[in-house]
């Protein structure tokens, strides 16, 4: 598909990857990869990244099963950019949206400036209406092992990108972290007002029940 000897890695080794699709040619979203994965990607016909944040190579779907089949990767005319053109399965954002870069699925349902109280309904709906090809359906269908596991990964991600001191990454990775998390709660049953009141209740403990603990 492409001569990877001619391209130009950063200095840590990664090149940026715009994938694209197939059949609408909109932009699905924005990853990176080393040599290694371009050459999975390559031998493979399906996405391989590298995940930053992990400092691991990961394949687009290996989860989620929201593959993404490669029909062509070209460079820029500096060679330090890459598109790539893919037949996807399944959405590509891991929020449920076809599209890392837009909000038609929002928009669709009714949420056309995005809040944090409008991604609670639309996770909710995912629950309660299950659509195929949904991440978030995907997450409620596994249920609560898999939910926690994948709260548990996006905290160390956020503990990886945090410690790099890395600005622009720590914010994904808290976006993810918070996006996992609100699944938990829709799962378990807990509400936003369940959280606040108990946030709301710390001002009395914080400096005697925890601080006792502290000194023990």
């Amino acid at each position: 598909m492409i001569d990877i000897s001619t391209l130009k890695f950063d200095e840590n080794g990664l090149i940026p990857a715009i994938v694209v699709d197939f059949y609408t040619r909109e932009v699905l979203t924005l990853a990176y990869m080393n040599r290694e994965s371009l050459e999975i990607t390559m031998k493979e016909g399906r996405t391989c990244f590298w995940s930053r944040s992990r400092q691991k190579l990961w394949r687009k779907g290996e989860e989620s099963g929201n593959v993404q089949h490669v029909m062509e990767i070209k460079a820029d005319c500096d060679r330090d950019a890459l598109t790539v053109i893919v037949k996807k399965e399944g959405p590509a954002c891991h929020l449920g949206t076809e599209s890392c870069f837009n909000d038609e699925v929002f928009a669709a349902e009714g949420f056309n400036d995005f809040t944090v109280e409008g991604l609670v309904k639309l996770i909710e709906g995912r629950k309660t209406n299950p659509q195929e090809g949904s991440y978030t359906t995907y997450l409620f269908q596994k249920g609560i092992d898999k939910i926690l596991k994948k709260v548990g990964e996006e905290c160390t991600e956020v503990i990886v990108a945090g410690k790099g001191d890395d600005k622009k990454e720590t914010i994904y990775e808290i976006s993810d972290l918070m996006y996992h998390v609100i699944v938990l709660m829709i799962e378990m049953g807990i509400s936003s007002k369940d959280i606040i009141e108990e946030l709301a209740s710390r001002h009395v403990i914080d400096h005697k029940v925890k601080q006792e603990k502290m000194t023990k």
